[in-house]
């Protein structure tokens, strides 16, 4: 008997997972192991997380919304722990950029006080020195300057406020190992704070939360870094916020002419030629050893890092941003500390369990992300402005849209759902069509998926339908899936999450190579791990797996998307019954060297001719890094079959789908991470028909009760078992017709 400790919402439950004695397979993370990284932080603790300030938040949306250069005094003030050599940096910035250096202490607090800094410690005591430090730094004037803050300035919530809107507050974010051994090197023994009994690393940890609410701009450190190297990093992070970039559409032929900020493009969804939007300029990254101070940090630590780099402050500053990932990533929407925990399975594969959300699919990974991001980005635009959110949906999408946006959208969005009335599962079907709201609509369409998401492109790109909607109604559209930038880019962090949990839990060492395999359709996931490899995460080798509606794998194996004899087939892994590949259309424009000319050549020929083929130099650079294969339903049934009878896991059809393809692919000294995509009981009909052959039941209720009655792992998750017994509120079905489609939109949006 093995024991895995399990973390359900709103508690913690201790699951014994009994396995026969012959299995060959020993789940072998022990059980401290998993307490350490899974427990459930106590609900004091999570709320003590979300809640910032109320004037923070409103700092943070006002310097979202303006337009500057370092904001108003145009200043660069370098914050950070005593010994992470602010003074220093500030000097060699000042000679890099031409701008006069003041140091807090030396230039402004001494010659105010008449008196070194110690002495005037020594006068006031340590309980009254941040206030007098804090009064002191209140009177500071300077402009177009580079200030170097104390170490102890940021304690002085007023003194801060007043100095940050004079410039942009760059964090010199050091480890606290370092800071110790230089202040040990310099003889400080102790710093201002510091009580009896306190060591130097509690009194750090303790400053720590100070910096990060008081900074624009964070520059992660190393450990053991050299100072040289650190002025680089902060050099860059001021060059890359002085030099704002955009994002531009993958088919623009005059990229410095349509780039559009982060939150029109969330706002936009698809851009106006019909491309998708990308950022402008590549990705930024971090080292190895950058990511490796993110190791030990919670699943929202990593988010903030991850996300702060790829969003200027501009359009999402990090104070709010880091009040939207608590938000989201909390224990009431995901029912486990990690969110994306990873667990293993056999002969060196893991899985990266996706599923813990509120609709139980990987989906909510940034879908209680990105509704966020749309509402800010509202705001910003026209508060009075109403807008559409328009989603096609191949099973799990629509279900994890309509949970986030009902939370966090604004009373003037509404949504609507499409999805294929015949090509989700009962259990998909009974979390769109129960949702609740008067401000949502779910359309079941007598057709495939790929028509769904046809018609939404169709309708995005209906000049006067738009025109239309927004002379009348003051409506604009937009979209949720994943062809909104805003909605990939939280995928991102989940891979790179995924693979630090891996070091965390000894698995790999920082650095070691990584194979992921993916069940792929519309290729946004597996675009997301792409992105977390290019941004420094060291993932070997991308492994795509299709199902019968294989055209991506034939087209990563011979560099041909060729629709002309292909239909669409109902499979038992709905989610990735997509044969137009929308995300697809980054990864070209990735892989060509922003070629949009021959981005828009491929998709021009899809459109008109249902194919195109790429290069042979293409497909080399594409088979560089991705492999794919494709799955029948028969194997399909197989693993969910084999992999439960050897480990007591119970997988999805569409996990099962890339477990199938892993086993293919598999080199057992490099680990291979297989991404869960969706629980089981999502698919509850199509899994007990693996396990037993046969199911004499329909409703979800009878389903579930027979699911547990395996006593598989993972457990029931408990949302969607409750969320199946709330009644259908969404009975209505069109048939394949755009403009019944844009007839009954514009009836809903009379009605709003």
């Amino acid at each position: 008997m093995i024991r895995i400790l399990y973390f359900v919402t709103r508690g913690a439950l201790v699951n014994e997972k009994r396995t026969n004695s012959n299995h060959p397979v020993k789940m072998w993370v022990s059980i401290l192991s998993i307490q350490r990284n899974l427990s459930m932080r106590p609900r004091a603790q999570w709320m003590s997380k979300i809640q910032i300030s109320k004037s923070w938040i409103a700092r943070a949306k006002s310097f979202s919304t303006s337009t500057f250069s370092y904001k108003n005094e145009g200043n660069i003030i370098l914050m950070g722990s005593p010994g992470s050599g602010k003074t220093t940096h500030g000097r060699k910035l000042s000679k890099r950029l031409g701008m006069p250096v003041l140091d807090v202490d030396d230039h402004h607090l001494e010659p105010l006080w008449q008196m070194k800094v110690s002495e005037k410690l020594n006068e006031v005591g340590a309980e009254k020195f941040i206030e007098a430090e804090g009064e002191a730094l209140l009177q500071l004037k300077a402009s177009n300057t580079i200030i170097s803050l104390t170490g102890s300035n940021p304690l002085h919530n007023k003194a801060m406020q007043y100095i940050s809107e004079s410039g942009v507050v760059v964090f010199i974010d050091a480890n606290s190992d370092d800071i110790i051994s230089r202040l040990e090197a310099m003889k400080v023994d102790r710093i201002v704070g510091q009580g009896s009994g306190m060591t130097m690393k509690e009194i750090l940890a303790y400053r720590q939360q100070f910096y990060e609410d008081n900074y624009d701009v964070r520059v992660t450190c190393e450990k053991e870094e050299s100072f040289e190297s650190i002025g680089e990093k902060i050099s860059e992070a001021v060059r890359r916020f002085q030099n704002k970039s955009g994002y531009v559409s993958t088919r623009s032929q005059v990229p410095s002419e349509s780039t559009a900020d982060f939150n029109q493009v969330v706002l936009q969804g698809l851009a106006q030629d019909g491309g998708l939007y990308v950022p402008e300029h590549p990705l930024p990254s971090m080292t190895i050893k950058q990511w490796e101070r993110l190791v030990e940090m919670t699943y929202e630590e990593r988010a903030l890092r991850i996300l702060e780099l790829l969003l200027h402050p501009s359009d999402l500053h990090p104070g709010l941003l880091k009040y939207m990932i608590n938000t989201a990533y909390s224990i009431e929407n995901f029912n486990c500390k990690v969110v994306a925990p990873v667990v293993p399975l056999e002969n060196n594969q893991y899985i990266l369990e996706l599923f813990h959300g509120p609709s139980a699919s990987f989906k909510d990974g940034a879908l209680q992300l990105m509704p966020q991001f749309f509402s800010n980005a509202s705001e910003r635009d026209s508060p009075n402005t109403r807008h559409l959110i328009l989603v096609a949906t191949s099973g799990d999408t629509g279900s994890a849209v309509l949970d986030g946006f009902s939370k966090y959208a604004d009373k003037n969005t509404s949504v609507v759902v499409l999805y294929p009335e015949r090509g989700v599962s009962a259990v998909q079907k009974a979390l769109m069509t129960s949702a609740t709201g008067e401000n949502i609509k779910v359309i079941g369409i007598n057709s495939d998926f790929d028509f769904c998401q046809s018609a939404i492109k169709r309708i995005f790109s209906d000049t006067a339908l738009k025109e239309e909607l927004l002379l009348n109604h003051n409506l604009k559209l937009s979209a949720a899936n994943s062809i909104n930038w805003g909605r990939l880019l939280p995928q991102v962090v989940y891979h790179a999450s995924g693979y630090l949990t891996m070091v965390q839990q000894g698995i790999i060492s920082m650095g070691d190579p990584v194979d992921v395999c993916i069940p792929t359709g519309n290729f946004g996931n597996i675009l997301g791990a792409i992105y977390s490899k290019q941004m420094g995460i060291p993932f070997r080798r991308f492994v795509c797996a299709s199902n019968k509606n294989n055209v991506l794998s034939e087209f990563f194996n011979t560099g041909m998307y060729d629709l002309r004899q292909k239909t669409l087939n109902v499979t038992t892994s709905p989610a990735i019954d997509i044969l137009k590949s929308s995300n697809l259309e980054r990864y070209l424009y990735m892989i060509t060297n922003k070629d949009s000319k021959e981005v828009r050549r491929c998709f021009d020929e899809l459109s008109s001719n249902k194919f195109f083929q790429v290069s042979q130099e293409v497909v080399e650079r594409m088979q560089r890094d991705i492999v794919a294969d494709w799955c029948s339903e028969e194997l399909c049934s197989k693993a969910i079959h084999d992999v439960f009878k050897r480990t007591g896991y119970l997988l999805d059809p569409h996990t099962a789908v890339a477990k199938a393809v892993a086993d293919r692919f598999h080199d057992e000294s490099v680990p291979m991470v297989i991404c869960s995509t969706a629980h089981y009981g999502k698919f509850a009909s199509d899994v007990l028909t693996a396990l037993e052959g046969s199911v004499d039941a329909d409703d979800p209720v009878t389903l579930f009760r027979q699911l547990k009655d395996f006593n598989p792992y993972p457990m029931m998750h408990l949302e969607l078992e409750e969320s199946i017994r709330r009644p259908k509120m969404h009975t209505q079905v069109l048939s394949a017709n755009v403009n019944e489609i844009i007839s009954e939109l514009k009836h809903f949006i009379k009605m709003m």
